[in-house]
């Protein structure tokens, strides 16, 4: 077989590989945001205060930005095959956790280790689908990575915008642990699908790896991996606990409602999301400091 035939086939067996991670990851970023959803109005009926149910999602927010950290070098040493397993079976076990267990064991501490192997599973199939992006897309291509991350991501915003929706309504019709069996069983379609399908890698492993080499040496993009983690705990903070809470209590929505609202907006910006590069052309730090500057005028605007 020739050379050209070969980089053929081997281009066509990443497409089929990145399209199974793709779909598992789909599976698993519809889960999560029904497992906020349920896990948030669930407690908060029980008589949880506020503040103990922001505390829930406290170890799915720092063993998330860990995953992040380490993600990457068990990627490069194991695989991305390994590391989509793992996000996938963590999330099992994580909804294990709450669907099989009496209700007498579901107090905040229990809880807080299901939430962080949940954020453990999240980080770990997300990153697994992005970093696939790169074996698939050509790189004499500019700008077509830009365009498929942004693709990629603005499909999850929107499919955790339909997960927000699932759980609100499993939540009103089956209640909570029911509701998290049926969940569990969209996350093992998902790594059954990975397990039949996927031949292979995606990628070479590199048992050389070191764990130095996952930090970059340009300031700029780590500036920019600091900034993100205040921007999603700032975002946390009010649409994950506040705003859902607020519609819950003083508006006076039902579970379902409030789950279409949270499903709608995130759908909303995942659009936004996927067609970014159509209007921003030519990105580098300079346009996103620009932008950022922009739209931190709003939500201090709503502050005000």
């Amino acid at each position: 077989m020739s050379t050209p035939d070969v980089a053929a086939e081997q281009r066509g067996g990443d497409l089929r590989n990145y399209a199974v991670v793709t779909g598992a990851y789909w599976a698993d970023t519809i889960a999560d945001g029904a497992i906020r959803v349920l896990v948030l109005f669930y407690f908060y009926e029980l008589g949880y205060s506020p503040l103990q149910v922001a505390s829930l999602f406290l170890f799915y927010e720092v063993f998330g930005i860990i995953t992040n950290l380490v993600g990457g070098y068990i990627a490069a040493r194991w695989g991305l095959k390994s590391t989509l397993l793992g996000g996938l079976t963590f999330q099992l076990a994580a909804l294990a956790m709450l669907a099989l267990v009496p209700e007498s064991w579901l107090v905040v501490a229990y809880v807080m280790v299901a939430q962080a192997l949940s954020g453990i599973a999240k980080d770990l199939t997300k990153m697994s689908s992005k970093s696939a992006v790169k074996l698939v897309v050509p790189q004499d291509t500019p700008g077509a990575l830009y365009k498929w991350v942004a693709i990629l991501t603005g499909s999850k915003n929107a499919l955790k915008g339909v997960g927000f929706f699932l759980g609100g309504l499993l939540l009103t019709v089956i209640g909570f642990q029911a509701a998290l069996g049926c969940i569990a069983g969209l996350v093992a379609a998902g790594l059954a699908g990975t397990l039949i399908f996927m031949r292979g890698d995606l990628g070479t492993p590199d048992a050389s790896a070191k764990f130095r080499q996952m930090f970059s040496n340009n300031r700029s993009v780590n500036l920019l991996a600091g900034a993100r983690i205040f921007l999603f705990a700032s975002r946390d903070v009010w649409f994950v606990v506040g705003l859902p809470v607020y519609l819950r209590t003083v508006m006076g929505w039902s579970f379902w409602q409030v789950g279409i609202f949270m499903a709608v907006w995130t759908i909303g910006y995942g659009i936004v999301q996927a067609t970014a590069p159509r209007f921003v052309k030519d990105p580098d730090g300079r346009t996103a400091a620009k932008l950022a500057f922009v739209l931190a005028a709003f939500p201090a605007a709503i502050a005000i």
